[in-house]
This record gives C-alpha cells, structure tokens and sequence, in this order.
C-alpha cells in the first residue's frame, strides 16, 4: 500500500482485547460496539451511514482493490484502521476460517417515535424473542420484504450480538428496529390505527385469510411459550398457520417469515 498504516501483531493488544470482548454481552453494553464481519457487510454498514469506531484487515489481504477501497471509506468515516496479522483475525472473530476484515460499529438504540409513522405500514414486533439466529434471520426476512420496521418488546436477546448480526446478512444495517415494552408498543400501533395479527396455536383463522391490506402489525411470541394470554387478547386476530400433523410447530423464522410473505403477497409485492 502506498501510505503507512498502523500494524498489529500481538494478541496482547488493547485493541485486540477490546475487539474480543464484543464477544459477550457484557462487552458490547460497556462499549456500546459491536462487531461485524466481512467486506460485504462491512461496507453495508458504512453505505448506510452507521459509525465504525474501527476497522481491521488481515495484513495479508490489505493491498486487494476492495479491501483498499473499504479502508478508505472507514478512514473518511473517522474510524481507526489496522492491519493484523492474519492468525490474529481468528482471535477477535472465534472463527478458524475468519474473513480477511472485521469492523466495530457503535450501536443505536432507537424507540418507536424512530420508526416510520405509517398508518398503512406494514410493521413486525417480536416478544421476548431469545435466539439470536432467528433475530437475525427475521431482520433479513423482514428486509427482504420491505417491511416498515421491527419492535423488539420486553426481554429481547440482543440483535447486536455476533450472531444476530451474521445471521441477519446486512440487513442490521438497513431494517429500522425500535425496543418497547408491551403497554408502549400497544399504545403507539393504536395511535397510528394498526391492526395487530398473531400466528397462535390458539388460532380461529388461516394466516392466508386474514386481512393485512391496510396498517398492520404482525407480532411473533417467544420461542418456547409463545405469546402471553395478554398480549393474544390484545390483538385483533389470531392466525392459525396450517400444518398437515408430524412437527407439531414450526420454527419461529420461518413462522414469522410465511406471515410476512402472506402479508406482502396481498400488498401485491410492493
């Protein structure tokens, strides 16, 4: 490379200490980063406006065109850049088979008045959701369909995880997702007249017979136990997914995922 970059060689550094803290929850919420991996997802990242605090590239792999092109971009943004040698890679990511960058990002924490005021939007809310796999891959569903923002209410696992974040492919970047608790969330869909549908084993109507053609919230329960009885009496309808006997029910991605699917098809796919 043409001009001198900072390089890191130990895994004693206090960057690289830092760097692997963001492994566990207790890390992020004293940092307030987070990491993601790989140049694709990366630059999603800085595309999108959100701030790195850092960017690291495996030595190795610095001077490829698309790797200078993101150290660019991250030194425009302010972020701090390095280049590590490659086994160092492993260590920051817990991964044998590490992508050649890693950047940490700082997180947002946004409530619902962040979140696009739509009265004909169509919006998913999750309660108590505590996989991060699934977090994420709804986040990607839900982007993938152009949904208008997702609500993590109560005691969510953390989307800022390194799972949720690689699950989600990207689309942490670009899916607006808001935290409340029930009683917010409820009182601000019915400010913007949103109906509220849930998938339930207590289901009276097939999902594909349920009107979401006007502003609509579709909310998901918890992995395990599903929704409260409060929250299933404060919705509008509950929606039975139809399921031929065998598996009794289906994963909460992909359950989430057939709703939202239901629901943009009778939007025509817009």
């Amino acid at each position: 490379m043409t001009r001198q970059i900072e390089t890191i060689s130990s895994a004693s550094n206090p960057l690289i200490k830092s760097l692997k803290s963001l492994e566990r929850k207790k890390g992020r919420a004293e940092t307030g980063l987070f990491l993601a991996e790989g140049a694709r997802l990366i630059g999603q990242g800085l595309a999108n406006g959100w701030k790195a605090d850092s960017l690291i590239v495996a030595a190795s792999m610095a001077d490829r065109p698309h790797l200078a092109e993101l150290i660019r971009q991250a030194e425009t943004s302010g972020a701090r850049v390095v280049l590590a040698a490659d086994k160092l890679m492993s260590r920051i990511t817990h991964k044998d088979n590490a992508q050649s960058v890693v950047a940490a990002f700082h997180q947002r924490h946004l409530g619902l008045d962040a979140l696009p005021q739509d009265s004909n939007g169509l919006f998913v809310a999750l309660y108590e959701v505590r996989d991060p796999g699934n977090l994420g891959t709804i986040l990607r569903t839900a982007d993938c369909a152009g949904i208008s923002g997702v609500i993590l209410i109560e005691t969510c696992c953390d989307p800022y995880s390194f799972e949720a974040v690689r699950a989600s492919m990207g689309s942490i970047f670009d899916m607006p997702f808001a935290t409340a608790s029930f009683d917010q969330f409820n009182a601000w869909r019915k400010r913007l007249g949103l109906t509220m549908s849930a998938a339930s084993v207590n289901g009276t109507a097939r999902h594909d017979r349920t009107d979401f053609t006007s502003g609509s919230v579709i909310i998901m329960g918890n992995e395990q136990s599903g929704l409260p009885p409060e929250a299933e009496a404060a919705c509008d309808q509950l929606c039975l997914i139809p399921m031929r006997g065998g598996a009794d029910s289906l994963n909460l991605a992909q359950a989430t995922a057939i709703m939202i699917y239901e629901a943009w098809r009778q939007r025509d796919f817009k």
